[in-house]
């Protein structure tokens, strides 16, 4: 599922840009989709709009032809997690999260047999660093590390890709070879601001690293012209690529 030179069109670029719903209710959500128009054509519900109705939202995006991504990084008991995988997988969405502990991994692909939905693995948050992972309790370990041997994981599960920075993503790429998904959060354009992320990549690089798939939130969300700053990371994300 690797971004290979010579797919670089704007349309094959919108396949690949996830736009972070991250707003607190599904009227904002809705403006903002509209406000992006065609720009935008997959679109990831969090937490944060999952409570607030983003479920009938994500019905919704479906039924429009868009792409949901439905990021809820899943983690319980095996049953729990399966079920609650079989319920996505009738919604429709194309991507679901769950945490990458082999368990739940193993659960969660039990759940979505038989559906076109695909599941990824989120190895190490973008907002974690090494000295989070000390405070966590894991022994000590470069988040790099635990992200690689998570990912050889999740390629033995027969997880469909891996939820990395992108400043990981040359390396789970590797691991996981290139028919599976690498979706990289904490995307940032040249010059803007990090946030509360640590590992951050811009559109350009991450996809040189291998990513197959970049989550932007903030930085269209937030933007005074979402639209034109979606198509600036369009832009950059084809400039990755030879002419």
């Amino acid at each position: 599922m690797s971004l290979r030179p010579g797919t670089r069109s704007v349309e094959d670029m919108r396949e690949r840009l996830i736009v972070g719903l991250d707003v607190p209710g599904v009227e904002e959500a809705r403006a903002l989709v509209s406000r992006l128009g065609d720009a935008a054509v997959f679109y990831k519900i969090g937490y944060q709009l999952a409570y607030a109705g983003g479920f009938e939202l994500a019905r919704e995006l479906i039924g429009a032809g868009k792409k949901v991504f439905l990021d809820l990084k899943l983690h319980d008991i095996g049953n729990t997690v399966e079920e609650g995988v079989r319920s996505v997988a009738r919604l429709g969405a194309t991507f679901l999260t769950v945490h990458a502990y082999p368990q739940t991994m193993r659960a969660a692909v039990a759940g979505r047999a038989g559906s076109s939905l695909k599941i990824l693995a989120v190895t190490v948050l973008t907002s974690y660093d090494d000295k989070d992972l000390v405070e966590a309790g894991y022994a000590p370990v470069p988040a790099a590390e635990l992200v690689a041997r998570r990912a050889a994981q999740a390629r033995d599960i027969g997880v469909d890709g891996i939820v990395c920075a992108a400043t990981e993503a040359a390396r789970v790429s590797a691991i996981v070879g290139p028919n599976r998904f690498v979706v990289t959060p904490g995307i940032r354009p040249a010059g803007a601001d990090a946030g509360d992320q640590k590992r951050v990549v811009t559109p350009a690089d991450a996809i040189r690293a291998g990513a197959t798939h970049l989550v932007v939130a903030r930085p269209i969300v937030k933007a005074a012209d979402p639209r034109a700053a979606a198509e600036a990371i369009l832009a950059e994300m084809g400039a990755a690529f030879p002419a």
